[in-house]
C-alpha cells in the first residue's frame, strides 16, 4: 500500500510543482492576469511569486512525505481563495471564457477537496503513511 500512496503523492503533486514554476519564472504575466482579475497591480506580482512558493513548497512537502499534512494544508490555503478569486465565472458575459473559468473554478474546488483527503491521510494514517521523511506535523485524532 506504501507504493501505492507514494505513486498517488507523486502524481497529485506533479500540476502544483509546474504550476508554482509558472507562478515563479512568469510573474509579470500571471500579475496582468490577476489584475484584470481584480487583484490590485500593486501587490499582483508579489502575491503571484508568494503563491508560487508557497505551491511549490506544499508540492514538494506532500511529494516527498516531509509534514506532507501541512503541505497539503498551504495546497488548500492556495486553492480555495485560487478558485474564488481568479476563476470565479460570476460576471463574465463572454459564454465561452464563462464556460473555462467554471472549468478552472470547479477543477480548484476538487484539487483543494483532494488536498483536504491528504491532509487527513497524513494526519490519521497509523502507524503513518510509509515511505516519507517526517511523521506529520497534526495530529487530527
Amino acid at each position: 500500500m506504501d507504493i501505492v500512496v507514494l505513486v498517488g503523492r507523486i502524481l497529485f503533486s506533479v500540476l502544483f510543482l509546474m504550476s508554482g514554476f509558472g507562478h515563479l519564472t512568469k510573474t509579470k504575466m500571471m500579475a496582468q492576469y490577476s489584475a484584470s482579475r481584480g487583484v490590485p497591480k500593486a501587490v499582483a506580482p508579489t502575491l503571484v511569486f508568494g503563491t508560487g512558493l508557497m505551491i511549490v513548497a506544499g508540492a514538494l512537502m506532500v511529494l516527498l512525505g516531509a509534514w506532507g499534512d501541512l503541505g497539503a494544508l498551504f495546497l488548500v490555503v492556495f486553492l480555495v481563495p485560487t478558485a474564488v478569486v481568479m476563476h470565479g465565472p460570476w460576471g463574465i458575459e463572454d459564454p465561452q471564457q464563462q464556460m473555462m473559468e467554471q472549468t478552472q473554478f470547479l477543477k480548484d474546488l476538487a484539487l483543494a477537496g483532494a488536498a483536504l483527503m491528504v491532509l487527513a491521510l497524513f494526519s490519521w494514517a497509523e502507524p503513518g503513511l510509509g515511505l516519507t521523511l517526517t511523521d506529520p506535523l497534526f495530529d487530527l485524532d
